[in-house]
Order: C-alpha cells, then sequence, then structure tokens
C-alpha cells in the first residue's frame, strides 16, 4: 500500500460472532451471491435456484430444505453508489426517463435494507487470502476517493467486480445525481445531431445502442459503421443470427455499412457554417456527421486487486467447477469465490450467466459452513460448460440463439427476453430486489 493511504483499525472476526461474507461488486453477480446465501442461512429457499429456466446454465444442486438459521454478516462493496442495469445502458443514453429508471441507488433497494447486509461505496485496493482480510479505500457520496484506507477481515469471499467497461458502453459517473447529467449530455447531443449520429462497431453493443437511438430519435440519422462484413463478428455465433441482426438493425431504420473500417475524423464546417465531423474510412470513402460513438473498445477485467497468481495472462480469474480459486494458488482457496463477467470460462458473458454463478457461489459457502458447523456433506454446484448463447433487444424486437431452439426473432422475443424495459422488471424480480422474502421453505 502506498504511504499516500493512511490506516485505520482492522474490523476483527471473533469466533462466537457472525460469519463475515465479502462480496465485491455490487451489479447483477454480486447481489445474486449476498442475497441467495441470505435466504439460504434464514432458512429460506434461494431466490435464483435450483432449477435454470429453458436456455440457461445446467449444474445446481436440488433444493434443500435448511435445517437451521446461521448468523451471519454481508459486506457488498462496489465503486457506485447504486445497482445499475448494464443492460439497458443503450436505452439509457438514449432516454432520460429510462435513465433515471436505470439506476438504484443501493440506499433505495429494499432487499438490501437490512442488518445484516451493508453496502459501502469504494474500491479493494488489494486481498490478502492468507489472512482473510482486504483493504478498502472509500469513497465519498460524490464518488470521490479518501485519503484513508480501511481493512475488513471476513469468512469468505466473492469477487464480481466484472470488467472494466468505457464510454459509451457504460457511464463513467460513480455516483446517481452524476450519471443522470453525463447521460443528459450524451442525449441532448444526439438529439440534435442534424448530420445524424454513427456508431462504430457492430457488436452487440453498438447493434443495441443505434437500434434504441433510433427508436427514441426517430428524426437523427443513425448509422452503424462495422470493420467486418458480419455484424457479431467477434461472438462464436452462426451466419443465421448474424444475419438475423443485420435485417432487424436495418428495420429499425439504421443505415449499415459493413467492411467500413474508420481511419480518422476531421472537423469541417458545413454550409451553414456549423462545425460537424468528416469520417475517412480506410477504402478512401467518407460521410458526415456531428457525433460519433466508438462501441469497439476492448473491455478488461476489474481483478488488479486479486492476487496475479488466481488470473490468466489477460487478467482472467481462474476458478474451478465450484466458482472458488485454483486449490494450489493461494492460500484459503476453497473460500474465495469469483463469479460474473471476470472469470475464464466458457460461453458469452450474459447477466443470467452472472446471476446464476451468484447463486452457485452462494450455495457453495453455506454448504462449506454447514459442513464445517455441523459435519454435513456437502451437495455442491459445479458450473457446467456453457455453450453461446446471446439475446440481443433490437428496437421493437430481439433476435435470441441458444443451442436448443437455434435462433429466433421477433417482438414476441422481445417480450420473452426483455420485457417492456429492456430487462429491467426480469432481473429485478429475479433477484428479488423489491422487498424481503418472508416465505416459508417448501
Amino acid at each position: 500500500m502506498g504511504s499516500m493511504f493512511d490506516s485505520v483499525a482492522i474490523d476483527a472476526t471473533t469466533a462466537s460472532g457472525p460469519i463475515k461474507i465479502l462480496v465485491i461488486g455490487g451489479s447483477y453477480g454480486g447481489l445474486s451471491a449476498a442475497l441467495n446465501l441470505q435466504d439460504l442461512c434464514r432458512g429460506l429457499a434461494p431466490r435464483c435456484g435450483p432449477a435454470p429456466e429453458k436456455g440457461t446454465e445446467q449444474g445446481e444442486p436440488k433444493p434443500e430444505k435448511p435445517t437451521s438459521k446461521i448468523a451471519i454478516e454481508i459486506t457488498i462493496i462496489d465503486e457506485r453508489d447504486g445497482f445499475y442495469h448494464l443492460i439497458g445502458s443503450p436505452l439509457a443514453l438514449a432516454d432520460e426517463p429510462y435513465a433515471a429508471k436505470a439506476w438504484v441507488k443501493y440506499a433505495d433497494i429494499p432487499a438490501l435494507a437490512n442488518n445484516n447486509i451493508t453496502v459501502l461505496q469504494g474500491t479493494v485496493h488489494s486481498i490478502t487470502p492468507r489472512t482473510k482480510t482486504a483493504t478498502l479505500i472509500s469513497r465519498d457520496p460524490t464518488g470521490q476517493t479518501s485519503t484513508q484506507t480501511r481493512v475488513l477481515a471476513y469468512d469468505y469471499l466473492v469477487a464480481a467486480t466484472g470488467l472494466r467497461r468505457v464510454w459509451p458502453v457504460v457511464p463513467q459517473s460513480l455516483s446517481r445525481k452524476q450519471y443522470m447529467l453525463e447521460a443528459g449530455n450524451h442525449i441532448r447531443a444526439c438529439a440534435g445531431a442534424k448530420h445524424g449520429v454513427v456508431v462504430v462497431g457492430g457488436g452487440a453493443v453498438g447493434i443495441e445502442m443505434t437500434a434504441e437511438l433510433k427508436t427514441v430519435m426517430p428524426h437523427v440519422a443513425i448509422t452503424l459503421v462495422h470493420s467486418r462484413d458480419k455484424l457479431l463478428s467477434a461472438e462464436p455465433l452462426d451466419d443465421e443470427t448474424q444475419d438475423t441482426a443485420l435485417r432487424l438493425v436495418r428495420e429499425a431504420g439504421v443505415e449499415v455499412r459493413l467492411s467500413c473500417r474508420l481511419d480518422r475524423t476531421e472537423e469541417i464546417v458545413d454550409e451553414d457554417g456549423d462545425k460537424c465531423l468528416r469520417l475517412w474510412f480506410a477504402g478512401g470513402e467518407s460521410m458526415v456527421g456531428d457525433h460519433v460513438v466508438m462501441a469497439v473498445s476492448r473491455s478488461v477485467p476489474s481483478t488488479s486487486y486479486l492476487p496475479r497468481e488466481v488470473l490468466d495472462e489477460a487478467g482472467y480469474v481462474k476458478i474451478q467447477a465450484s466458482l472458488a480459486f485454483p486449490v494450489s494458488d493461494v492460500p484459503n482457496a476453497a473460500d474465495h469465490f469469483a463469479i460474473g463477467d471476470l472469470v475464464r470460462w466458457s460461453g458469452i458473458k450474459r447477466c443470467g450467466g452472472a446471476m446464476h454463478m451468484g447463486y452457485c457461489a452462494a450455495n457453495n459457502i453455506y454448504q462449506l459452513i454447514r459442513q464445517r458447523r455441523d459435519g454435513t456433506t456437502p451437495v455442491w454446484a459445479e458450473l457446467a460448460e456453457i455453450p453461446p448463447m446471446i439475446g440481443l433487444a433490437v428496437g421493437k424486437k430481439a433476435v435470441a440463439y441458444w443451442p436448443q431452439a437455434g435462433t429466433t426473432s421477433g417482438e414476441d422475443v422481445m417480450k420473452a427476453f426483455f420485457g417492456d424495459d429492456l430487462g429491467f422488471t426480469i432481473c429485478w424480480n429475479h433477484l428479488g430486489l423489491g422487498g424481503d422474502r418472508k416465505v416459508a421453505t417448501a
């Protein structure tokens, strides 16, 4: 730790006190791990288990009726001051009312209003598996870092910090207030683009962003530029899925330019004396636009706080099928779990997979607690290989692919996969964020 930080007291774990769970990251996976573990330890069936929906991962155990309640304290650490519905980013950056819905402060989430769950805003600088401690750099309500560090002790840890994504793939603000300003400025820039908006990158983000912009702003010319001859070219998907995505984007009113690699942009003045941009492509062609959105940047795992031994060459966390760290890499590996986008595992990274991993990690921590406390035989939830699956919202329709059903598309697919709000309500309800669960275990 650098000398710029002043250390404060350690929160010690006592043998007789509650079991301490540290969850780093408060998005889909982190909330799933925390809330499913809380369910199990309160004698409830886990909210995200046991049987997966059609098209999701297999590998979880059969439901178990908890025999007794277990005292735990869960601490969630996140850089943001709230849960941000990442799936909804394309619409949140096109429509201000939806932007307001997509970010909910942790203090306003009823499911977290329990005395055994604490949410801290900050960044974990490092963890020490041998001593089971984590060094936290706190943030104030505006998102500014503190000059003090806090050392947290834990019994079990779940790393769920995902990928570090750049603007405008996701907002960079860490507070809801600043996020609304950031989103609003972007929306107004797009809405006022008389020469149009150009989105560079024909992956999932670029496709959804162009379609949402055109749906919300039909008066604005929206162009999607992609360097390859197929959309979704970086994903392990078949031609039918890629071609269907292209068809839906064009049906939404978006102009698509394939095999068109952006070379440079220059600021020019149009015939009315207004500033705009000319985009030059590798083949010598060009076009004019007012606003360029780069949707091609490579996201990187947010894992700098983890021991190098558990990371691969790209920074992803190596995990066992139980989602625990590899047993030979660090001390107490069995008590450390990683879930969501930051893990090295098969399949396309999706929020459904992250929530499922959170449930599996919660089950396995619960099994460890029971084994050590009561001598029970663990029933592990193990993650199977995940085949390529995707659901993509394209305007008022969606395209989906999973092995059992192949490629499907249409308004009915949109309703099934995303509902009426790009999956916000589906995820909110699946995680049970709306309130405390009072039901008895089946």
